[in-house]
């Protein structure tokens, strides 16, 4: 009995410790989450003082500093956090729901369904952002569809969804390469900039759209990440213990695809960032709690941090999803390295 209890202590002062170290570190990532924004509003061609951007933000009229501020670096920095956010999240609930590093929006397809459509408004319809936003949802969704309904099964195995995905982005980049030869040619700049996952031109106008589907998706997704949690343990576990399983990966599915959609809408498919947000979140929260949150923080650092690599650490500025492949690409090679010496797709890294 005295064992036992021993135990029992041991377990609840490893469990309080663990609890304890993801919030410092949540905390921390916020901090500097914060830190890395606000460095993007000082920084720059022309560097001003902290005291200039808040007054910049309170509305005040500072010379030289506010067009700067206001209109180039705030929707630059905005539109950077909202997508990694976006990304992030949806990065991690796929490979969680899916249980495997190489399931995320990327990989599946789902973003290239996005894209895809979107490059037709540009090239072809000469849309609007509002109908650009709108088609990207329902080419996210519709990827979705098929790439479940291809895989044959109600319970489709992880690997045979991955080589559908494969096969679903192989198709999108066909078609994307058809309209970029025959489609408008005046609007080609436009759409190849845009393809390339790019913060340039962004205004504010276009953010309010990605701004309420991502304050409404993440409270929601994070809400959700306990039972997503617990989905982790199987199907059969999380139904005993009173789990909606169906009804949880449908919401789940259907907010984080919104939001990749939303997000590629105004910035393109930012290359790799929801590939690489799930690992990193595991290795730094560890695998056991709810990551959302943190998965979206760490998104979003990412896609700042690129975006300002793209900028500033070269002669010449690049976008930011080329950054984010280059350093997504050889972890992607890196990842199918290790699952070949573990045995196929369905293992985990």
């Amino acid at each position: 009995m005295k064992r036992q209890a021993d135990m029992r202590g041991y377990l609840f002062v490893g469990q309080r410790h663990r609890k304890r170290r993801r919030y410092v570190v949540g905390i921390l990532l916020f901090l500097i989450l914060l830190s890395v924004v606000l460095f993007s509003l000082v920084f720059g061609r022309t560097v001003y003082s902290i005291s200039e951007v808040f007054q910049v933000l309170t509305g005040r009229i500072v010379p030289g500093a506010s067009f700067t501020i206001s209109e180039l670096r705030l929707p630059r920095t905005i539109a950077s956090v909202l997508t990694g956010l976006a990304f992030g999240v949806a990065g991690y609930v796929f490979q969680t729901l899916l249980k495997n590093p190489l399931a995320n929006p990327d990989i599946l397809g789902v973003s290239s369904g996005s894209s895809c459509a979107v490059v037709v408004c540009i090239l072809v319809f000469h849309t609007s952002q509002m109908t650009r936003s709108v088609v990207a949802v329902c080419g996210g969704l519709l990827t979705v569809l098929m790439l479940f309904g291809l895989s044959g099964q109600k319970k489709a195995a992880t690997t045979r969804i991955i080589v559908v995905g494969i096969g679903l982005q192989a198709f999108y980049n066909a078609v994307i390469s058809y309209f970029t030869v025959t489609g408008d040619q005046r609007d080609l700049p436009e759409a190849l900039r845009w393809l390339n996952g790019s913060l340039d031109g962004v205004t504010i106008k276009q953010l309010p759209i990605l701004a309420v589907v991502v304050l409404v998706g993440l409270p929601l997704t994070t809400y959700l990440g306990q039972r997503l949690c617990v989905l982790k343990l199987g199907d059969e576990l999380a139904l005993s213990l009173g789990v909606n399983v169906n009804l949880t990966k449908l919401i789940l599915l259907i907010v984080t695809v919104m939001m990749t959609a939303m997000a590629t809408a105004v910035t393109g498919p930012i290359a790799f960032v929801s590939f690489l947000t799930g690992p990193v979140t595991n290795k730094i929260m560890g695998e056991n709690g709810n990551n959302v949150l943190a998965a979206g923080m760490i998104g979003a650092l990412l896609v700042v941090i690129a975006d300002l690599v793209g900028q500033f650490a070269f002669p010449y500025r690049f976008p930011v999803g080329v950054v984010t492949g280059l350093i997504g690409a050889p972890y992607l090679i890196w990842q199918l390295m290790l699952i070949n010496k573990r045995g196929g797709l369905n293992a985990r890294a």
